[in-house]
């Protein structure tokens, strides 16, 4: 529930409105209203209807609501570690390289011994 209540929170700030701005419209307290976007108290499906109705959205949407900053910085944050992967799978590779080499040059030793 901390999830939605952040994705209400967040539509509440893009639409500027105060916790009472919202409170007032569902008709609810505002305490009531501070419950959910805290996820303190779950949110009833007619409830859920209600919120989704007032920020002009299907429930569905409501429930998928992603920001788009939060999505931004995941994808930074995956392209980082890809990086450090690739970066890893080098050095794994070049280890390998001289894993062999190493043992190419034990065995010409062996061999010349």
């Amino acid at each position: 529930m901390k999830s939605l209540g952040k994705k209400i929170r967040l539509l509440r700030h893009q639409k500027g409105w105060s916790q009472e701005d919202v409170a007032k419209r569902l008709d609810i307290s505002i305490p009531a209203f501070s419950k959910i976007e805290t996820g303190i108290t779950d949110i009833n499906l007619s409830r859920l209807e209600q919120i989704s109705a007032l920020f002009e959205m299907s429930v569905v949407q409501l429930l998928t609501f992603n920001d788009h900053e939060q999505e931004q910085k995941f994808v930074n944050e995956l392209e980082i570690v890809n990086k450090k992967l690739t970066d890893r799978e080098i050095e794994i590779i070049d280890l390998q390289k001289k894993v062999i080499e190493l043992f190419e040059e034990l065995r010409l030793n062996k061999a010349t011994a």
